[in-house]
């Protein structure tokens, strides 16, 4: 069986093993072990804390296999972003040209360096290794961040926002990133993900434009990239607007990928679930759905098949034991309607 469960510390290796088959412009994890260590200890330390408001620390999601114990995929949620340290992206906007004497009226879009996004939530760090694909991993690892943010609202912000890698080349090299922002940052493309991923981003302030950048004087080859997902980012994009989000012309400022957002409260997943109380049943010919813990620090969810009885859902012992449930103990359903 797959679950999701908050991240310990003692997953720093196969974190490690996951950064590295996720490859370049994956920038929540191009960064060092010690950097990945921490992270998963400020992960462990927040999820124990009973009532620590809104942070700016991450929660971290590991996907285990139950039969062979290995970690096979991560996601995060970043409960603020933006404050402390500035969230930059390029936001699109449209200015109208319109000239009497020459007879013209045309719109041309262009870009400015914008902090829209202070005090959102953000998920990320999405990646499903290959071992893991091809079994609606990658659904239950997303679904599983909305689940968890209904176990306890206060922990998050009202909106909440995804950034999504950008075309990036196998060879490593960003069409956008070369005709864009390199001119400007004067450093490789993996050199910049690793310092916006590692630091304050302090150097984004200091290097990056100060003013508008036309989309139209652009080559068309990079035109055609911005505000695309990478390909292997399609199906976890198209999942997110089934949740709702909507992309309203933010791209990243690197790999010029899209940004997608919504107010917390119009998330599907989240909007969908609901508490139940369980109890011991066999299951066959139940219905489908993902059940989850429903608290915090022990947050589990996984795939089930249930009883559903409306306030009472009746669970296997395979699931009771993945999520550590007990008979009468309460938890959180999201059902999924055929």
């Amino acid at each position: 069986m797959l679950i999701v469960r908050a991240a310990k510390r003692t997953d720093t290796d196969a974190l490690v093993r996951l950064a590295q088959e996720a490859g370049t412009g994956f920038t929540s994890l191009a960064v060092p072990a010690d950097v990945l260590a921490a992270r998963l200890e400020k992960s462990e330390a927040i999820f124990s804390t009973p009532e620590p408001g809104q942070t700016e620390d991450a929660y971290q999601l590991m996907l285990e296999d139950t039969g062979t114990g290995r970690i096979v995929g991560c996601s995060a949620i970043k409960a603020m972003v933006g404050v402390s340290k500035p969230y930059w992206d390029f936001k699109i906007i449209t200015l109208a040209q319109h000239s009497l004497e020459a007879d013209r009226r045309f719109d041309m879009d262009a870009m400015l360096l914008v902090n829209d996004f202070a005090g959102a939530s953000e998920v990320g760090t999405l990646f499903v290794s290959e071992a893991g694909r091809g079994t609606g991993a990658g659904r239950l690892v997303a679904q599983s961040r909305y689940l968890m943010m209904a176990a306890d609202r206060s922990r998050f912000g009202e909106r909440v926002l995804a950034e999504l890698r950008g075309v990036v080349h196998d060879d490593g090299s960003s069409p956008f990133f070369d005709a864009v922002s390199r001119p400007f940052f004067r450093m490789d493309f993996d050199d910049a993900d690793r310092l916006s991923a590692s630091t304050d981003n302090q150097f984004i302030l200091d290097l990056g434009p100060q003013h508008l950048i036309y989309i139209d004087l652009l080559p068309q080859s990079v035109r055609e990239v911005i505000g695309k997902p990478h390909p292997h980012g399609e199906g976890a994009y198209n999942l997110l607007l089934w949740e709702g989000f909507h992309y309203d012309r933010y791209v990243d400022i690197f790999d010029g990928g899209p940004l997608v957002s919504t107010w917390t409260e119009n998330i599907r997943t989240l909007r969908e679930s609901r508490e139940v109380t369980v109890r011991a049943a066999t299951t066959t010919g139940g219905v489908d759905g993902i059940l989850s813990t429903d608290r915090f620090p022990d947050f589990r969810t996984c795939h089930a098949q249930v009883v559903d009885d409306g306030d009472i859902l009746g669970i296997s012992y395979e699931t009771m034991q993945a999520l550590d449930l007990a008979e009468g103990d309460r938890a959180r359903f999201w059902r999924r309607m055929r």
